[in-house]
């Protein structure tokens, strides 16, 4: 295989089984359906914040709860902390391993509330400011 064509290979895989945080905002805005996003944390973890519509499964769970919880037919999408965790990348291969289409979130939860998108915890739903070195101050689109 040609370097080019080994390039090719490599990044449409990612971008097959990789979303970043704005899009899957821009999704659940959206109402796109059957998207379902998993936060693969701990109870801890998802107490402290957790995407607002997001199910919680850990990721020791997912072989023996997914089937209950999440619809075959589902575009799952999974995450953890952040980039210095692999959490959701052990959580997309659970499903996968169940037969579901699954997309890893890069950025994670981290990023998810850096870029100011909304953050579910027990006292309701907030945002925090965007962080300047993650998206555009201004809430407009990145363009990339």
């Amino acid at each position: 295989m040609s370097d080019n064509a080994a390039a090719l290979a490599h990044f449409a895989a990612r971008l097959a089984f990789e979303t970043d945080v704005s899009d899957v905002a821009a999704d659940l805005a959206a109402g796109v359906p059957g998207v379902v996003v998993v936060d693969s944390r701990g109870r801890e973890s998802w107490d402290q914040g957790h995407i607002e519509g997001a199910v919680h499964l850990p990721t020791a769970e997912i072989a023996a709860r997914a089937p209950g919880l999440v619809p075959r037919e589902a575009a799952v999408v999974t995450y953890c902390w952040g980039p210095g965790c692999n959490g959701a990348t052990r959580a997309a291969l659970e499903f996968a391993k169940l037969g579901y289409r699954v997309k890893e979130m890069i950025g994670g939860f981290e990023y998810w509330a850096r870029e100011g998108f909304p953050v579910e915890t027990a006292s309701g739903v907030t945002r925090r400011p965007v962080d300047a070195l993650t998206a555009p101050v201004s809430g407009i689109d990145c363009a990339c």
